[in-house]
């Protein structure tokens, strides 16, 4: 079998991954199964360079706060702010400190520079200002939608005055408190106030659409883009709020779905600019429901890449990332009647498989789920193997 295996194992290049698929994804979604890994982030970053080179793919999204990324995006296309200033300022979840993430930004500013806007690559996050642990206030995302309309349209036309809003919206500290995702009564997301916001939002981003026409004449089809973001942001936070005080055994259920929708939105907004790369957990971008052992329980609820897909169809892929060691973490050498035990038999250091190529070599050997030692890495199921187009193996991951 490993014989076979080898037979449809490929380098990790651009040429290789296209020859997947039938034409070239718009989104083409690279996994990965644990987080903080140069390692795996060099070879995103590699991969990267070649679509952009080769492929005419000219965007590059992760998992990290779309707002923020913002920040990265100015950098890479106009040069605005300092490479620190980026580092520091355009990541969540600390992605910031990460060596190979400041080489993608240092790569792509060095390629934009002296190019024309139609050619340059862009950077974007597709996380919400969110986590399983808490969100961001909507006061950023919903005083900047505001503040777009109000310089561009009739003022009669706004559900609302901007001193409305900061009135609303209270302190942000109590949108942001930590003890809200644990004990419900603490969260406001469904007090009076929070229901007018809700409201507010959903008249603004409205009116963005109304004026759509205008606004894209009087700006850019850039700044209408923006103005489109802080708009689901701001709908997204709220719906997240409102739901964070729920206290039914469907909570968590629906939190976990709620963020993944706003991903899922993001990544269509980034999919009508052009072929992207995405780059997140595995979880995110496979076609598969997800799940996740909780305090309350099991939850499952539909990924960012089943419900792109869903709309999509070809034009999004999915590459699964599997590994065999992170010895740092004391993730050992797998078993060798799991799936990621039967890639490691082979030589090479990574490479990449036809997914549904794979699953007709196995036939009807099943190979035993991997148990992992970190909860921070989760191995491939294989029971889906054939829900992915790809499979790109990693043999070692080196400590960053």
């Amino acid at each position: 079998m490993a014989t076979d295996i080898k037979d449809i194992a490929h380098a990790v290049e651009a040429t290789a991954v296209m020859k997947l698929f039938p034409a070239r994804p718009r989104l083409l979604a690279l996994g990965e199964p644990t987080h903080g890994e140069d390692t795996l982030l060099d070879l995103r970053n590699e991969l990267f360079r070649q679509l952009v080179e080769q492929e005419g793919y000219r965007t590059i999204t992760i998992e990290s706060d779309c707002m923020m990324g913002l920040v990265v995006d100015a950098y890479v296309t106009s040069g605005t702010g300092t490479l620190d200033e980026v580092m520091e300022c355009g990541f969540s979840h600390g992605w910031g400190t990460s060596a190979a993430n400041r080489e993608l930004v240092r790569w792509m500013r060095a390629h934009n520079d002296g190019r024309p806007a139609s050619e340059q690559v862009r950077f974007a996050g597709f996380d919400g200002p969110l986590e399983i642990t808490h969100a961001a206030s909507p006061r950023q995302a919903l005083t900047a939608l505001h503040g777009c309309l109000s310089v561009q349209v009739d003022a009669d036309l706004l559900p609302c005055t901007a001193d409305t809003l900061d009135r609303l919206l209270g302190p942000d500290d109590q949108w942001i408190n930590p003890a809200a995702m644990m004990d419900p009564s603490q969260s406001v997301g469904q007090s009076a106030e929070a229901g007018q916001l809700r409201l507010l939002a959903d008249d603004l981003v409205a009116l963005l659409d109304a004026q759509t026409p205008h606004l894209i004449t009087a700006t850019s089809r850039d700044d209408w883009d923006r103005a489109r973001l802080y708009g689901r942001t701001a709908t997204g936070l709220l719906r997240y709020h409102y739901w964070m005080a729920d206290t039914s055994p469907a909570r968590m259920t629906r939190l976990c779905a709620l963020r993944d929708l706003v991903m899922a939105h993001n990544l269509l907004a980034v999919a009508a600019r052009g072929p992207a790369l995405i780059h997140a957990n595995n979880s995110h971008l496979q076609r598969e429901k997800s799940t996740m052992q909780m305090w309350e329980g099991p939850v499952e609820w539909w990924s960012a890449g089943a419900l792109v897909s869903a709309q999509l169809g070809e034009e999004y892929a999915f590459l699964a990332t599997a590994l065999g060691t992170i010895r740092h973490q004391e993730v050992g050498t797998p078993p060798p009647d799991t799936f990621e035990g039967l890639l490691y038999a082979l030589p090479e250091d990574r490479y990449v498989i036809d997914a549904p190529r794979l699953a007709t070599v196995l036939g009807d050997t099943r190979p035993a789920p991997r148990v992992s030692p970190w909860f921070g890495y989760a191995p491939l199921d294989p029971a889906h193997l054939a829900d992915s187009d790809g499979i790109v193996f990693v043999k070692d991951v080196q400590q960053s």
